[in-house]
């Protein structure tokens, strides 16, 4: 096992009630309103330990009340995950920014340009486009037609050229477009898909929720050809991964 990341705080003693940090609450609106709230958000981030200059700026660049119903627009900014439809949620920021920051670190600024990279689970979009901010080339695959298409007219005005999505079965990644220097998975399964492993670049990293009943993040990296390091992170929830398409 590799070292847990500095700026992840040490698990609680068993049987600890923790208290989680706290973002922004209801924002009032869009526009202006929702400009501030953006930026209180990013602050937030800050305080709770991401420190990734390029991931803070994507989100900061990036409207999450777009990607939701407009009837939640006033809870864009909340650190929750928010319904989209289909039985699926949009990631609280804190999550999309702690997971995208720990598959960038591999890849130093100069690098990340021309890094090509993978999402596991489309979604609404947003993580996509946080993701089409930060790394060269994204692909993006989504198993639920209802929601590739809501994405696709998401993500529509923001013209994001290096932003390609899929509609497929995410267990099979898209091997067409591998090997990819970071994967991104949102959503859990018991076991990372095996293809998933095999389109990672040597020295790739790959995150993912895994577990059932309970899950946890799993950060991995293939440190040889044949060779992969795990790591197990904190406890999360996320929907599950299923296999084919809907």
């Amino acid at each position: 096992m590799s070292r847990r990341p500095s700026w992840l705080p040490a698990p609680p003693p068993a049987g600890a009630r923790t208290r989680r940090p706290v973002l922004p609450q209801n924002p009032g609106g869009l526009g202006l309103a929702s400009d501030r709230a953006r930026a209180s958000m990013i602050e937030s981030l800050r305080r709770i330990g991401v420190r990734d200059a390029q991931v803070l700026d994507a989100l900061s660049q990036v409207p999450r009340h777009a990607f939701i119903d407009a009837a939640l627009a006033s809870r864009a900014y909340e650190d929750v995950a928010l319904p989209i439809g289909h039985g699926q949620t949009i990631s609280k920021p804190s999550t999309v920014a702690r997971m995208i920051e720990l598959v960038a670190q591999s890849l130093p600024p100069s690098r990340r340009a021309a890094a090509q990279v993978l999402e596991i689970g489309t979604g609404c979009g947003y993580q996509a486009a946080v993701l089409a901010r930060v790394f060269g080339q994204v692909v993006s695959v989504e198993r639920v037609r209802g929601l590739h298409e809501q994405a696709r007219n998401n993500l529509r005005a923001m013209r994001l050229a290096n932003l390609r999505l899929v509609f497929g079965d995410g267990h099979l990644g898209v091997a067409q477009a591998a090997p990819f220097d970071a994967i991104v998975m949102a959503a859990a399964g018991e076991a990372i898909p095996d293809a998933l492993l095999e389109q990672m670049r040597v020295g790739a990293r790959l995150i993912a929720p895994i577990g059932t009943t309970r899950q946890a993040l799993h950060l991995v990296e293939r440190v040889e050809r044949e060779q992969w390091q795990v790591t197990v992170l904190d406890a999360v929830r996320f929907v599950p991964l299923r296999t084919g398409t809907s």
